[in-house]
């Protein structure tokens, strides 16, 4: 196997390969290591790199393969984590100039699963300050580089982790979903992205908005299960979580005869680029191909922007409020307007907008139980360019800072689970994605339509011009 193709061979083919041992895990981590050291001063994906660690991993992982025992659902494979959760010993910035010199002394949650599983982690990934936005800059250095074209934004706030995947850094990266955070950088990408039911991956510190989650990023919807399996399941330090009882990887089969469709092409309410929305409509009547039965509906409700705004605005501003005027300098200027919004707020503004979230769930929840799967362009439009915060207009319709992440923050609010599905590329070589949305904690059902839409029409064999 040439070095090139080692790079995109999927998490789950290596595992297999480690187990027969026609590949070692020593080797491999040292081959992805050495690409990490060649792109990142062209991508700037990394904010920290963990050979030793990495390495380390890798030659414990070549012993556990070596004897009778179970090596662990991710021994010897290259994983990134992003840089807003906790390594031990590592710098850890958030993106942020506030935490340049800071060193974690702990591990996250998510990682302390990824260790149990034997994962060897590479380094930290790059993401905007706090993950305020669905863009890679931050005032750390150079932003992140979209690895199809250096000159877009590969999307955020994961975008290094985004990144590192497309361009063959290993194959499964870590992200984080506040508003769109994992499935923004997917579709920019040309990834599967998933951002599992809300508690199924414990994530302590999310509770008070419950709208963070941690998830994968991978070049394969498997890849993807793999690290779900590895990653999920409830923990004490977070009281909203619980677990599936999902087989992530077995829920990848089957396929989707039956299936019962919902595709609405702008949620009612969403500006979408004319060549994205052609591509998404034409890529969606595939599953129609492979058994499922799709009708083009509008949910029928509003756009939940002002919901969203009324819990992130806040929780944005919560770490400042004794401080900004000690670090406004210090912080992104987007950012800052954010947090000066969110201080201006009352307790009985948030609570209004918990109130409402609540009455926005009820009623997607209604409209899904018509459904097994809602499916929606990922993104109104493709890769920006990467000194933006957002794109300025889409369709002739202005924009805002979250306002164009129209299709990923409404579930967020809701909770359920969401993936990015590559379907195709714009004229111009970018990629464009589906965006598959499940009923309430049935994550299963869209692994299975996403491995079978894969399986069909695969889009893994692509590989950016970085590489």
């Amino acid at each position: 196997m040439d070095d090139l193709t080692l790079f995109f061979t999927p998490a789950t083919e290596l595992r297999e390969r480690f187990r027969r041992r026609e590949l070692s895990p020593v080797e491999v981590v040292e081959a992805v290591l050495a690409r990490l050291e060649q792109l990142n001063p062209v991508l700037n994906a990394f904010l920290a790199t963990t050979p030793e660690l990495a390495l380390e991993a890798a030659r414990v992982a070549e012993r556990a393969y070596a004897g009778d025992g179970d090596p662990g659902l991710l021994a010897g494979i290259p994983i990134s984590i992003k840089d807003n959760h906790a390594l031990a010993g590592v710098r850890w910035t958030g993106g942020s100039l506030l935490h340049t010199d800071r060193i974690a002394d702990n591990d996250s949650l998510f990682v302390e699963r990824v260790k149990r599983a034997g994962g060897a982690i590479i380094g930290k990934t790059n993401l905007p300050e706090g993950g305020w936005k669905g863009a890679s800059t931050n005032r750390l250095g150079e932003p992140t580089r979209n690895p199809w074209n250096l000159s877009r934004t590969p999307g955020g706030s994961s975008s290094g982790a985004a990144a590192a995947v497309a361009s063959g850094i290993g194959p499964l990266a870590q992200g984080g979903d506040g508003a769109g955070s994992i499935r923004i950088p997917a579709g920019f990408c040309g990834l599967f992205g998933m951002k599992a039911s809300y508690g199924a991956i414990a994530y302590p510190g999310t509770a008070t908005t419950q709208m963070a989650h941690a998830g994968p990023l991978t070049r394969t919807v498997r890849d993807g299960a793999l690290l779900l399996a590895a990653a999920a399941g409830k923990d004490v330090r977070d009281r909203l979580s619980f677990d599936s009882g999902i087989d992530y990887l077995a829920a990848c089969e089957g396929g989707i005869t039956g299936l019962r469709v919902a595709w609405s092409p702008d949620l009612g309410y969403a500006a979408v680029d004319p060549e994205v929305a052609e591509i998404t409509a034409r890529a969606v009547r595939r599953l129609e191909e492979l058994g499922a039965h799709v009708d083009e509906v509008n949910p029928g409700l509003p756009d939940p922007l002002d919901i969203l705004d009324g819990l992130w605005e806040p929780s944005q501003a919560s770490g400042h409020q004794d401080d900004l005027d000690a670090v406004r300098d210090q912080l992104d200027p987007g950012r800052v307007a954010i947090i000066e919004r969110g201080l201006t707020m009352r307790a009985t503004d948030v609570i209004h907008a918990l109130q409402r979230r609540d009455e926005y769930h009820n009623a997607m929840q209604q409209f899904m139980s018509s459904y097994d799967l809602l499916v929606t362009p990922q993104l109104p439009v493709t890769a920006f360019p990467v000194e933006l915060d957002y794109p300025p207009e889409i369709a002739g319709r202005a924009m805002t800072y979250l306002g164009w992440t129209a299709f990923t923050y409404p579930f967020n609010l809701t909770g359920q689970p969401a993936a990015t599905v590559p379907c195709g590329f714009s004229a111009d070589g970018l990629p464009i994605a589906l965006q598959f949305v499940g009923r309430w904690r049935d994550d299963a059902t869209i692994l299975r339509a996403a491995a079978a839409y894969e399986e069909a029409f695969p889009w893994a064999e692509r590989r950016p011009s970085v590489s």
